[in-house]
């Protein structure tokens, strides 16, 4: 019994020692759960979810999906600019670099193997890095199905130009990014571009997906613009404008139409040009809308703004009797010459041979303040708040004192600068009864946009009548004569200015015009830079561009002629009795 009890007495301790431990393993393995129950219910209720984070970090990817960036259209709803689904291709610069089959893919990708395998090297170590942007989608899909290790695809949109270099300055485009960098694109970034939507996947460990988890956020498109352009007018202009520039072999060129009641812009082109579409060699010159954000003197263009200044004073009528003899006039150091003695004309015939010394005699006469004031009704100098990116306000100084020199220059439109599509804007107070409506590159749907009255309507409709007689046969512009329709204009031939002064033989040619007279429905306005050989004048080398494109745009807008030639008439008169 005493060998038992001893036997017993000195197993007790180990047992207790197997019991304690045993105690302390279950008590960590309590605290374990008790954590884990703690973090995974208890704290996620609370908004601590770090775990679930963690996991996520090293597992879960997000994606954009990208957005469909808004149409442009003309007011017509002809396609401007519209996006496509493309697919650009990405690689994993780790998983790529030492593939034996670089070659190969360099081939598919129309690249030298050595422009890949330097760029490889400037991403080493990233995890991303683009191969080609914006491929065709059956080609990316034919590289894709190569299958070259860490190379993928994603969806993107590609900006295209239906229209391509007939509205290209005016559109302007997007960056690889799709986001507006010129143009409408620019001035309407935040209407037309989306909101991009999220997606989520998980990846596993070598960057593979192996779930894909689905849209979190759709995409939003972005809103659609209509402009106010009518498509086939910008065509003819386009046409027209390239002929011009490339028979005159002037530098570039530029023509604007305005609808003469709503202010909308109908047609804005230039040339130069280029095309949206392809990119490669564009020059800076080509891309700039020269009709909004060029300036240049306005020239004679300006004297039936004079001759407004005039008809206001009351001291004058359209038939104002004005002796041009002996056919130049001297005012202070300078001479200013007709290109013959006119002798006594009328303040019409003035405007009508577009008269230096006639004009001089007016603005000695009314003195420069009420020229000025006329000017600067009209919108000289002013911005014209289109919202276009550079767009150009123009110069009307505004001096203390003036030489005598500058006092009679205004009077000619010189001294002062506008854009063309400023121009236009002033000779829609002729064509729209004495008011001046804003100008508008987007369509314009209902209630007009107020207009204001800059001059009272009868002086309006005689300053109309006396642009009608400037295409006559005693005027300048018998060349913007339009077959059927009665049309109004006036020329300017100016001076170009350069680092010593005007220069001698380089000229800007204008043509401002309205039509038709009777019912004015248009406003357009030719500029021709630096014209060369003879044909350099605005009714030579300006005013039979404003012919062919407001006969077209009369035309396209359903406007009835009012006068036909004498054969056509009596041709119709025959038919109808034969009937």
């Amino acid at each position: 019994m005493k060998a038992v009890a001893k036997k017993r007495a000195g197993r007790t301790p180990r047992m207790w020692r197997l019991y304690l431990v045993a105690g302390l393993l279950l008590s960590m393995l309590s605290l374990l759960v008790g954590r884990v129950l703690s973090l995974q219910i208890l704290e996620t209720d609370r908004g601590y979810s770090f775990l679930q984070d963690q996991g996520d970090a090293r597992s879960l990817r997000g994606a954009e999906i990208p957005a469909y960036r808004g149409v442009i259209t003309d007011r017509r709803g002809e396609p401007l600019a519209v996006s496509t689904p493309v697919v650009s291709l990405w690689a994993d610069p780790r998983l790529l670099a030492g593939s034996e089959r670089l070659p190969e893919l360099a081939e598919s990708l129309g690249m030298a193997l050595p422009a890949l395998q330097e760029r490889l090297q400037r991403y080493d170590g990233k995890h991303f890095m683009y191969l080609q942007r914006h491929r065709v989608p059956h080609e990316a899909r034919d590289i894709l199905a190569r299958r070259f290790p860490g190379v993928y695809g994603e969806r993107e949109y590609r900006r295209f130009y239906p229209a391509g270099e007939v509205a290209a300055q005016l559109i302007g485009f997007t960056n690889l990014d799709d986001e507006g960098i010129d143009g409408i694109e620019l001035a309407y970034n935040d209407w037309l571009k989306g909101v991009p939507g999220k997606k989520q996947y998980i990846k596993n460990l070598k960057g593979k997906m192996v779930r894909d988890i689905g849209v979190v956020q759709p995409a939003r498109p972005g809103k659609d613009l209509r402009l106010s352009i009518d498509m086939r007018l910008q065509t003819l202009q386009h046409r027209e404008l390239r002929k011009a520039v490339t028979a005159t072999g002037a530098a570039s060129g530029s023509v604007v139409t305005l609808d003469a009641r709503t202010g909308e812009v109908l047609a804005m082109v230039n040339y130069p040009v280029y095309n949206p579409n392809s990119r490669k060699g564009m020059k800076a010159s080509s891309m700039r809308n020269r009709a909004i954000t060029d300036t240049y003197e306005p020239g004679s263009t300006m004297k039936s703004l004079t001759l407004v200044a005039a008809l206001e004073s009351g001291r004058y009528t359209t038939e104002s009797l004005i002796d041009t003899s002996p056919g130049w006039i001297r005012v202070g150091p300078k001479t200013y010459p007709d290109p013959r003695n006119y002798g006594e004309i009328s303040l019409s015939r003035v405007i009508e041979k577009s008269s230096q010394v006639g004009v001089t005699k007016l603005a000695v006469d009314l003195g420069h303040e009420r020229i000025w004031e006329v000017f600067r009704r009209f919108g000289i100098g002013e911005p014209m708040n289109t919202g276009f990116p550079g767009e150009s306000s123009g110069l009307l100084p505004n001096r203390a004192r003036w030489y005598s020199t500058e006092r009679i220059s205004l009077a000619f439109g010189y001294g002062i600068t506008t854009t063309p599509l400023q121009l236009a804007r002033a000779y829609t107070v002729f064509a729209n009864g004495g008011v001046q409506r804003p100008v508008s590159l987007l369509a314009l749907d209902g209630e007009l946009p107020e207009g204001r009255q800059v001059v009272a309507p009868d002086i309006a409709a005689q300053v109309l009548q006396v642009l009608h007689r400037v295409t006559g046969e005693h005027g300048t512009a018998r060349k913007a004569r339009v077959e059927g329709y009665q049309v109004g204009g006036k020329t300017g031939t100016v001076h170009k200015v350069g680092p010593q002064g005007y220069i001698k033989d380089a000229y800007v040619a204008l043509f401002a015009g309205v039509a038709p007279v009777n019912d004015p429905r248009v406003v357009t306005v030719v500029l021709i830079n630096e014209p060369k050989g003879e044909s350099y004048g605005g009714g030579a080398a300006a005013a039979p561009v404003f012919s062919a494109v407001t006969d077209g745009a009369l035309r396209l807008l359903g406007v009835t002629p009012t006068e036909f030639p004498e054969d056509v008439a009596t041709a119709t008169v025959v038919r109808g009795g034969a009937a």
